[in-house]
């Protein structure tokens, strides 16, 4: 049996719960977890904001862990032999591989039947564990895992599987030519990463803002040339210093990762003509904001880009990111709380000097 905590009822406290361990099928690992990330995403589906939460649920799609069991034969993404004992990180989300999203079109993050650790699985059927408010997680044959090197912590790799893996997915959709400037709305995890990345393709200058100063005094060792606190300026100043650091264009890319529509409006602002704004931080039905096509789109030759979610080539190249040691990923953990603390967690995560909140096993806690 793996105790877990469990989402029963939206707007509700998470309840303590134990499942059996189920047998494996081939390909099928069980993992001990070693950490699990408390994500934005989770306080919106605990409140019933996601469409795709199923009831029950382990909430949780940003974990490592050991593994503890295997099915078989199992590669990791290299094609080294996954043995017991090692740790791994994995792609939170499992596509089908048939359809054309999948094979024609090479977007297999927009894969109708993608099933997504945490997010989109209840744990009221077997194998119940599919969720990283847990102590041990099943994670399917079609779940692509890559092994970790020893020495790793594994704490600093939560973050990559989802919000490195999305801002991979939205720095490449940002197509920024070396020598551009980008602006960061947002320096949570996402931002940061973001930042991080922007700056590994070289750009020349990469602004972050954000309202809490707590995170923003982090961004300058993810990359950050600039930050901006929203708090103690005003939308003016700030479209002033964009112009500034672009020789009076504009921003080349925009990426918002605050998923909020009062963001939208001044993000697409700061692009020059013929910029990229990406909306990444968007994963909640928002509801709608005022955008003027002809004067904020047309006329500026804007592209608005969309980015959903990321594939397995964004969640290796977040891991490989991380594991690399340019910027300090351990830093982005504020508070380490225990399993049993899974609801304190959550409200830690939303307070204002949170960057990211993670779960560990009691003895790490």
């Amino acid at each position: 049996m793996a105790r877990t905590m469990v989402l029963e009822k939206f707007n509700e406290p998470l309840v303590e719960r134990e499942y059996p361990e189920t047998e494996l099928a081939a390909g099928e690992l069980r993992v001990r977890l070693a950490a699990s990330g408390i994500c934005g995403s989770d306080i919106h589906m605990a409140a019933g904001h996601d469409p795709r939460t199923p009831l029950p649920i382990i909430l949780g799609h940003e974990a490592v862990g050991y593994v503890d069991e295997v099915g078989g034969e199992k590669l990791d993404l290299l094609g080294r032999r996954v043995e017991p004992g090692r740790l791994i990180a994995w792609d939170r989300g499992v596509t089908c591989s048939k359809c054309a999203f999948c094979t024609i079109k090479r977007q297999p993050y927009l894969c109708s039947s993608r099933k997504v650790y945490g997010i989109n699985v209840s744990c009221k059927e077997p194998p119940h564990l599919v969720g990283g408010y847990s102590e041990k997680m099943h994670l399917y044959a079609g779940t692509n895992v890559l092994m970790i090197e020893p020495g790793v912590d594994p704490v600093s790799l939560v973050a990559a599987g989802c919000s490195g893996a999305t801002a991979v997915h939205a720095v490449e959709e940002a197509a920024l030519m070396p020598g551009g400037v980008a602006v960061v709305q947002g320096a949570g995890p996402l931002g940061l990463f973001a930042a991080a990345l922007l700056r590994e393709r070289g750009a020349a200058e990469v602004i972050v803002t954000d309202l809490k100063p707590g995170r923003l005094q982090s961004a300058p060792r993810f990359g950050a040339t600039r930050v901006l606190d929203i708090g103690a300026t005003d939308q003016k100043a700030r479209a002033e210093a964009v112009l500034e650091v672009s020789s009076g264009f504009g921003a080349d890319a925009v990426i918002d990762c605050t998923g909020h529509p009062a963001a939208i409006k001044e993000g697409m602002s700061y692009c020059r003509r013929g910029g990229r704004y990406l909306p990444v931080g968007i994963a909640v039905p928002v509801g709608e904001t005022s955008v003027s096509f002809y004067e904020d789109v047309s006329v500026r030759n804007l592209t608005v880009q969309g980015v959903w979610v990321s594939d397995t080539s964004h969640f290796y190249q977040a891991v490989k990111l991380v594991t690399g040691g340019r910027y300090p990923f351990e830093e982005l953990v504020s508070h380490r709380f225990k399993l049993s603390e899974a609801n304190q967690a959550q409200k830690a995560a939303v307070s204002a000097d949170a960057v990211k909140v993670v779960l560990v096993p009691e003895e790490a806690a």
